[in-house]
């Protein structure tokens, strides 16, 4: 597991760190792909998924409103509650972002042997596990 857990690290440095016209911070960039995957959430359950304390959060939410990347209305099923989404900015960012990531994995998957690409397609299954079963558990 110590051995799996470094290579998943030492994968996520050079997967994560994007070339990017416009830069912005992991607790920025991770409220934004939270939000392009779990749709729109109130505050308190977007607490439950970033490494924030609540103030931190309530800032970061205000300062990414104020730039046109997320709005919130209010939650349907309760009035006091307010939901926060991605606006057409922020789900571009996401989409860019990706499509970044895309090409630079094929570019790298390209240069791997047809053996070790089909290794690697086959454990696109286990790790989805992992995320379901990391889900599940928080």
């Amino acid at each position: 597991m110590d051995r799996l857990t470094t290579v998943i690290e030492d994968f996520n440095t050079i997967f994560i760190r994007l070339p990017s016209v416009r830069r912005f911070n992991f607790s920025t960039l991770s409220v934004l792909h939270t939000l392009a995957r779990g749709g729109p959430m109130r505050l308190t359950d977007l607490l439950k998924t970033e490494q924030l304390k609540q103030p931190a959060l309530t800032s970061l939410v205000a300062r990414l409103e104020q730039d046109g990347l997320i709005n919130r209305r209010p939650d349907p099923t309760d009035g006091r509650a307010m939901l926060l989404s991605l606006t057409r900015e922020g789900r571009q960012i996401v989409r860019s972002r990706h499509a970044n990531r895309v090409t630079k994995l094929t570019h790298l998957v390209d240069q791997l042997t047809d053996d070790e690409r089909a290794v690697l397609a086959s454990s696109m299954h286990v790790l989805t596990r992992l995320t379901e079963i990391a889900a599940e558990d928080a």
